[in-house]
C-alpha cells in the first residue's frame, strides 16, 4: 500500500481512530472524523481544551486507523505521521473545508464561525509519513 492509496481511501472514508502517546508512554485512543486536504494531509477538529492537543504539542507522533462504513469485513487502511496543531484565526478557513466535505454547505456560515470561535476549535493536521497494512497474514 502506498500513501496515494490511503489519500484515495480517505477521500470517501471517515471513520477513525487517532493515537497519540500520554507522558506516560501509554497511548490515547480518540474516536476521530478525518478528512483530506488539496495537498494530501489528513485533517480533523477538536475542541482546543482536549487532552489530546495536550500530548499532541508534547509529541506530535500520531497513528490513526481508518475504516469503512462496516466493522466486520470492511476495507481498512493504517497511517502514521507528524502532527501539528493549527489555531484559531489561522484555522478557520480548515474548519470549514473540513465541514464542507464532511457535512456540505453549513445554513448560516457567520452562526458556524461563532460557534468554531466559543468552543476554540483547532485543526490537528497530520503529514502522512508512512502506511499500511503492506501484509495480511
Amino acid at each position: 500500500m502506498e500513501i496515494a492509496d490511503v489519500q484515495k481511501f480517505l477521500a470517501d472514508n471517515h471513520r477513525g481512530v487517532l493515537v497519540v502517546r500520554k507522558r506516560d508512554g501509554w497511548p490515547q485512543i480518540t474516536l476521530v472524523t478525518p478528512v483530506i486536504d488539496a495537498q494530501g494531509r489528513v485533517i480533523i477538529t477538536s475542541r482546543g481544551t482536549t487532552y489530546k492537543l495536550k500530548n499532541i504539542r508534547r509529541d506530535p507522533r500520531v497513528s490513526m486507523l481508518v475504516m469503512g462504513e462496516e466493522f466486520s469485513g470492511s476495507k481498512y487502511v493504517q497511517l502514521h505521521g507528524t502532527a501539528e496543531i493549527i489555531s484559531q484565526p489561522e484555522a478557520m478557513d480548515l474548519l470549514i473545508y473540513w465541514q464542507r466535505q464532511m457535512k456540505g454547505e453549513h445554513p448560516n456560515w457567520d452562526e458556524h464561525r461563532e460557534t468554531m470561535k466559543k468552543e476554540q476549535r483547532v485543526v490537528i493536521r497530520i503529514n502522512i509519513e508512512r502506511v499500511g497494512p503492506n501484509k495480511r497474514g
